[in-house]
């Protein structure tokens, strides 16, 4: 047998994804103690902390408006699943944390979903879960937005658009309610 036979099953592991966006990132660098370049790899057992206190806190940010600790991050598995799941808990007594406009006062927790937008005070936060299969660790992958989260995933139309795709275009103040048109008449 040769020894790539013999290898271990190579394990992909779950991946948190997170895109942090801050109006005032620019001026401020209140991002500037987190890592965007790489995946981190945390023990399944681990915390995943969020706030200002870097001694406490894997991932600080340096605002003296979050709090030392704002918010948790479980890993855990699912009661009789093979699925693996995120809880979120808000650990800050002075500002309330929303998940996909879900309100958490302190120490309310919730599971996350697989794609949500976490807010509290000025700062959004896309989380998006990539699964894997890995027991005993997770992965947590950091990215900066360049515009507002909750812009660029904001809700589709309402708008409704016809059978042929093709959306009418009416002048301001007109089409504000819709029309029957007979099918004849297009």
């Amino acid at each position: 047998m040769s020894s790539f036979e013999e290898a271990e099953t190579e394990e992909t592991a779950t991946c948190l994804h997170l895109t942090f966006y801050h109006p005032g990132q620019a001026e401020k660098m209140m991002f500037r103690c987190l890592d965007f370049c790489r995946r981190q790899q945390l023990r399944a057992d681990d915390t995943a902390k969020f706030g200002r206190d870097s001694s406490l806190c894997r991932y600080s940010l340096v605002d003296t408006r979050v709090s030392r600790i704002q918010f948790s991050l479980q890993f855990y598995r699912k009661l009789h699943s093979s699925e693996y799941a995120f809880e979120i808990k808000n650990l800050s007594k002075k500002t309330k944390l929303t998940v996909n406009q879900t309100e958490l006062g302190y120490l309310n927790k919730t599971d996350l979903p697989w794609k949500c937008i976490i807010c509290f005070g000025e700062y959004q936060v896309l989380a998006e879960i990539q699964e894997g299969e890995a027991v005993d660790y997770f992965e947590t992958h950091l990215h900066l937005a360049e515009a507002p989260i909750l812009q660029e995933r904001c809700l589709p139309s309402l708008q409704p658009v016809p059978e042929n795709g093709i959306s009418p275009s009416f002048p301001p103040g007109q089409g504000k309610s819709p029309t029957e048109i007979d099918e004849n008449e297009m």
